[in-house]
């Protein structure tokens, strides 16, 4: 499956970025309008084989929003831009992703990439999710969409880390065991749809 899901990647994240080209233009003007900064945000996260690379997505909060808070964002959180809101809401901020997948660094579907401070508390048996190639979109990211509206309250960061990052991992760690390209193809069409969808 890997040549051929590298192939499909390839082609797909290509012929996405042409397509939304356009789409691209228009939210990078609404973030450049909305808050001083550049228009991307290119954070650390953790990859095939535990390398560090570098995640791309639409900026959604203020200028230097890591050195004002933590690396997760809570729903509450005032670092969050207008512009950012709508684009977190919408999953748009997700799309430069495509270019990680051209790169090599991320596949369409795969599980999701996690900040190295998070990765630190991996359990042996979840450090295992590392010999695979993360995603964009994945079966966790489905299940907790809404993640940042779960994180509120004065607890919300060990919330996450006890949690939430285990269930996520659990799921992740599932889905893989008994992936194929078919049940890769359906998960691409339910986050299509769920993008839609309440």
């Amino acid at each position: 499956m890997t040549t051929g899901k590298r192939l499909f990647d390839v082609v797909a994240a290509a012929v996405g970025l042409l397509l939304l080209s356009p789409l691209f233009l228009v939210v990078a003007l609404l973030i450049k309008l909305d808050s001083p900064g550049p228009v991307f945000y290119r954070g650390w996260r953790i990859g095939e084989g535990g390398l560090r690379f570098r995640m791309i997505k639409f900026r959604t909060m203020v200028r230097d929003a890591e050195a004002l808070g933590p690396v997760v964002t809570a729903g509450d959180d005032v670092r969050v831009t207008n512009a950012g809101r709508l684009l977190r809401q919408t999953k748009l901020d997700e799309l430069p992703q495509l270019l990680n997948v051209v790169a090599g660094t991320m596949s369409i579907v795969g599980p999701r990439p996690e900040d190295p401070t998070f990765v630190a508390h991996y359990s042996p048996e979840e450090k295992k999710i590392l010999e695979l190639r993360p995603g964009i979109t994945s079966p966790a990211s489905l299940v907790y969409r809404r993640e940042e509206a779960l994180l509120r309250g004065a607890n919300w960061q060990k919330t996450y880390l006890q949690v939430i990052l285990p269930r996520k991992l659990a799921i992740e760690r599932e889905y893989a065991a008994r992936r194929t390209l078919f049940s890769d193809l359906a998960l691409i069409a339910r986050t299509v749809f769920a993008l839609f969808t309440k």
